[in-house]
């Protein structure tokens, strides 16, 4: 009895120093530590669809968080409602030697609703961890399991999610049924060492050992140059809707029949309205201006999130009497207006954010975040955001431009291509005149002219406080002039042309820096690229320029008549495939005439080309540095 209880206790020793050993961050190879932040020891994400209207999600995810950096990589937190059940949820914090230290069950965690109180009504709620850890490193294996109706949605992979975190084992494995039409699409595979595994049911994906990577300047959004995989089903369900997503065709028609054609009902006095305001208008998009106006002053944005609320509009009716609603609801009782007044106009679902991201084309399923509004016109189609009340008629601005959404009408879906606005539409056109004292200082005014994005960049500043605009000017617009006082300014936002025009009267003393009777004078003085993108001696991703630009000035400079000219930069001009920089001085007497024209070209380049584009920045910034020298005759 003493030999067995002797074996029974080495035995269990062994377990548990096994069990701490598999959870010490010291075992952790070197080379999954350098550049990390944080390292998944293992993934294990298990997706089992059950039926047309059931889906279950198990996770299993082993985080060593090296640094208070990592802590956003642990993620341990789930989503619920009605139509989702959390079934399971717990962690279990380990110290750096393995050794567990807190177990936390779903009662620890926070239950808290997705609404902000504000902008958002919602019966969505979540349970999410909130663990301060006492000491660096620590280990969380967190565990969960989900089950929802909404089978529309399987979660994407991605085995990489975030900079500065390595990956030691990550895998998905998914179980479907092949009558419901399973579907899946491999997107940047290439270089990537990723296992896949296939049945007649079943299918799996596996990484091992992937190093952390630093951000690079002008890489491209994740979804571009990060192995992922999305997944899909012909047939599904969503908050009780079953759908069919075989075509995009297929999946509109579905779409716009059970959630977007419900009802078209407004009041009669808001009818009444319409028919007033566009009488004696026979233009069809001078009345959808008309309408987006009226409609943009009687709105505003709230997001809604209730049950199918989160998918399928507010009626219009509601949205009439209540006077809000999210993109859903307002960009459907916008097209509802529209129709009032003879006026076509298609729901749009898109992706909206500045960093552009498309719907894929090739692959039928629910996609986008946001909804827009679409009036077809020839050959060119107008888009409206309905959720913004101040944005001019048929602008989206960096939101929702340049991308392919989901046009959709009543006899079907269609992907269509939103606004590309080019170098040549997105200008700014600066014209100045400015006045050089003896004693250093300069005096200016200047009218600048913004247009396409970089119109988007700068209108809503007319709502700002007077603090607040000069803060603008002083540490972001002008940040390298010291001693800047801004005299006055006005704004004229032409929302028909889409041109912010600012009107600036300004002084800086002490600008020119002088040694006893000469002035070194940096004749840029209001627009200078000041930062030259960071050298890489092994670029390891391509780089983008999301969005051309064109950038104009124009700038008088009178000189006190003691004035001597001694040395003047060169006139110069640089052209390449990203774009052209031209720097160009005529003196004519006192008077100095400076023009500068930057074109950036917007593309996607292989990383070979990064350097030759980060050489082109260095030249700009150091002509943008160059200076005139005076000498000041006694």
């Amino acid at each position: 009895m003493k030999q067995l209880s002797l074996t029974f206790l080495l035995l269990f020793s062994i377990s548990t120093f096994s069990q701490e050993i598999k959870y010490s961050s010291l075992l952790t190879p070197k080379e999954l530590v350098e550049n990390a932040n944080s390292i998944i020891r293992n993934q294990e994400i298990l997706i089992s669809v059950n039926s047309q209207n059931s889906l279950t999600i198990k996770k299993k995810k082993v985080v060593t968080v090296l640094n208070k950096s990592g802590l956003n990589n642990v993620d341990a937190k789930e989503y619920y409602s009605k139509s989702e059940k959390i079934k399971n949820i717990e962690a279990i914090i380990y110290n750096d030697f393995g050794s567990e230290i807190k177990k936390i069950k779903k009662k620890d965690f926070i239950d808290q609703s997705v609404a902000d109180g504000f902008s958002v009504l919602t019966d969505g709620r979540m349970l999410y961890l909130d663990y301060t850890p006492t000491s660096y490193p620590f280990t969380i294996v967190y565990e969960s399991e989900v089950e929802t109706i909404n089978t529309a949605f399987i979660p994407t992979w991605y085995p990489i999610d975030d900079y500065f975190e390595s990956v030691e084992k990550s895998s998905i494995t998914v179980n479907y049924i092949n009558d419901l039409g399973f579907k899946y699409k491999e997107k940047n595979f290439e270089n990537r060492l990723i296992k896949k595994s296939e049945t007649s049911n079943t299918i799996t994906f596996s990484v091992e050992n992937i190093l952390a990577e630093k951000p690079e300047d002008y890489a491209p959004s994740a979804d571009k140059i990060l192995p992922n995989v999305v997944f899909g089903l012909d047939k599904f369900n969503l908050e009780g809707f079953e759908g069919s997503a075989k075509s995009w065709q297929e999946f509109g028609m579905l779409w716009y029949e059970n959630l977007v054609s419900e009802s078209e009902e407004i009041s009669e006095e808001t009818k009444n309205k319409l028919k007033a305001l566009v009488a004696n208008e026979t233009n069809d998009l001078k009345k959808a201006q008309i309408v987006y106006e009226f409609m943009q002053n009687k709105t505003r944005y709230v997001s809604v999130q209730l049950g199918i609320g989160g998918w399928k509009p507010m009626l219009p009716l509601d949205v009439d009497k209540l006077g809000y609603g999210d993109c859903k609801a307002l960009s459907n009782y916008t097209r509802v207006l529209l129709k009032n007044v003879g006026v076509n106009s298609y729901y749009t679902v898109i992706y909206g954010d500045s960093r552009k991201k498309d719907f894929e084309k090739d692959f039928v399923s629910k996609q986008g975040n946001h909804v827009i509004l679409t009036i077809p016109n020839g050959d060119k189609n107008v888009f409206l955001e309905c959720t913004n009340q101040k944005i001019p008629f048929g602008f989206g601005g960096d939101f929702t431009d340049d991308r392919h959404a989901l046009l959709i009408k009543p006899d079907g879906g269609e992907i269509i291509k939103t606004t590309v606005y080019t170098e040549s539409d997105n200008i700014q056109a600066t014209d100045g005149s400015v006045q050089l004292n003896s004693n250093g200082t300069i005096n200016g005014s200047l009218k600048i002219v913004s247009k396409g994005i970089q119109y988007d960049d700068i209108y809503e500043i007319e709502d700002e406080a007077k603090d607040d605009i000069e803060k603008h000017y002083k540490s972001s617009r002008f940040h390298w002039l010291n001693n800047l006082k801004i005299n006055s300014y006005s704004f004229k936002n032409d929302k028909k042309l889409i041109e912010f025009t600012e009107n600036i009267s300004m002084n800086v003393e002490n600008y020119v820096n002088i040694v006893g009777n000469s002035f070194m004078f940096p004749v840029n003085i209001f627009n200078r690229k000041t930062n030259v993108p960071q050298r890489y001696r092994n670029r390891k991703q391509p780089f983008e320029i999301q969005r051309g630009y064109t950038d104009i000035d124009i700038i008088q400079i009178n000189i006190p008549e003691n004035f001597k000219i001694e040395a003047l930069p060169d006139n110069i001009t640089i052209e390449n495939k990203f774009g052209t920089y031209k720097f160009e001085i005529l003196i004519n007497n006192n008077l100095i005439n400076y023009k500068r024209t930057l074109i950036i070209k917007q593309g996607f380049y292989d990383k070979s080309e990064y350097e030759n584009y980060r050489q082109f920045i260095e030249q700009i910034v150091k002509h943008d540095n160059s200076k005139i020298l005076f000498n000041k005759l006694q």
